[in-house]
């Protein structure tokens, strides 16, 4: 694959179409004559609505479904803000293979496919476990590895603009390759250790707000190790606050992130559904959202991150997360309950009656359509 040019990034994101609004319109239709109190469906509703949005039918099925996992180290692990060595990177990644991990657990408990990628992991994958091509096997991993881990942040740049491009372009082709698999939605997930602090300085430097709002624990620091990881972050909103999201990105964030990015900007670009799962997952959506914004109507909030910065990420991006479960395991482990729910909100759509077609006389609704009963 040729080095993509900015231009040639806008030219793809240029791509991406608005919702079909006519599409919605008739779904609401639907959903306000289904034999129910009205809106009584809530998120349910929203789903649906929002579906058919993205296909152009009202009536849709959720077949099948894919958690694509972008892996990648991080130079800042340098500074002892992690609880697990760099090597676990390289390890869970290997276990995503053979679905030991949480989010490979929970794919095949619903029977969803995983592409792992890797995109810059510091460290040796047995030649056996790679593929050069996406979905050829799901027990394999992708290799388009960058570089064996960004440098530092908190002593230079993460990486260079080009490495950041090349990793967007990285998630440009895995939605282009779940869409030529078939797959209805697809969600996003990560695997490096030390991505909670290049998303925290992401996200501080997207939002101007301190490392006090972004930083938390992540897989659980000592206090010395978490005060430093706020003064890292810091130091880059000093560094890169209010600048263009691509130099934000190459500064301070992660091959891992950028990748997710591309893949959150590829979704909308061949009108998929996808699914952000926790604080990582939101913040790659959230730079997604910077350098495209048409791509946020086409995301789905899963869960609410038990880390901090999470709510200022997913509100910046006006969505709202249909599960409160205190998870905070990142890998993409909320996607494939995310699917199911999914899965019922069309389910909803496609099965349940109308009064029309239940016999039941909805007059008595009149009243309380007009104003605010519930």
């Amino acid at each position: 694959m040729n080095k993509m040019t900015v231009q040639e990034l806008q030219e793809r994101i240029l791509q991406i179409k608005p919702l079909d609004e006519k599409a919605m319109e008739e779904a609401k239709v639907r959903q306000d004559a289904l034999a129910k109190p009205p809106g009584s469906l809530g998120l349910l509703e929203d789903i649906s609505i929002q579906m058919a949005g993205i296909t152009g039918s009202v009536k849709n099925e959720i077949k099948k479904h894919c958690v694509v996992v972008m892996c990648a180290d991080n130079g800042v692990v340098e500074e002892n803000i992690a609880s697990a060595p760099q090597s676990v990177t390289l390890a869970q990644t290997i276990n995503f293979t053979r679905r030991l991990t949480g989010v490979g657990a929970l794919a095949e408990s619903f029977d969803s496919d995983l592409l792992i990628v890797d995109v810059g992991i510091n460290g040796k994958v047995p030649e056996g476990l790679y593929t050069e091509e996406p979905f050829s096997d799901t027990h394999k991993i992708v290799n388009r590895r960058i570089a064996d881990g960004t440098k530092n942040l908190a002593k230079e740049d993460a990486m260079s603009r080009e490495q950041a491009l090349r990793a967007i372009e990285i998630g440009l082709e895995m939605a282009e390759a779940v869409k030529a698999g078939g797959y209805s939605v697809f969600g996003i997930g990560e695997m490096g250790i030390g991505n909670t602090t290049t998303s925290a300085a992401i996200l501080s430097a997207v939002t101007g707000q301190p490392a006090a709002k972004t930083v938390g624990k992540g897989g659980g620091i000592v206090d010395s190790s978490f005060a430093h990881k706020k003064e890292i972050v810091d130091k880059a909103l000093e560094k890169c606050g209010g600048k263009d999201i691509l130099t934000i990105l190459s500064q301070v964030g992660g091959f891992d992130i950028a990748a997710m990015a591309g893949a959150f900007i590829g979704a909308a670009i061949h009108r998929i559904p996808v699914v952000i799962d926790g604080y990582i997952s939101a913040v790659a959506a959230l730079t997604a959202a910077e350098l495209a914004p048409a791509c946020k109507s086409y995301m789905f909030a899963s869960h609410k991150s038990y880390e901090q910065g999470y709510n200022l990420a997913i509100e910046a991006l006006g969505l709202t997360p249909y599960l409160h479960m205190k998870m905070r395991l990142g890998e993409g482990s909320g996607c494939p309950l995310a699917f199911k729910i999914m899965e019922g909100a069309c389910g909803v759509m496609n099965r349940m009656a109308t009064f029309a077609e239940a016999e039941i006389n909805d007059d008595y609704l009149e009243e309380i359509r007009k104003g605010d009963c519930f």
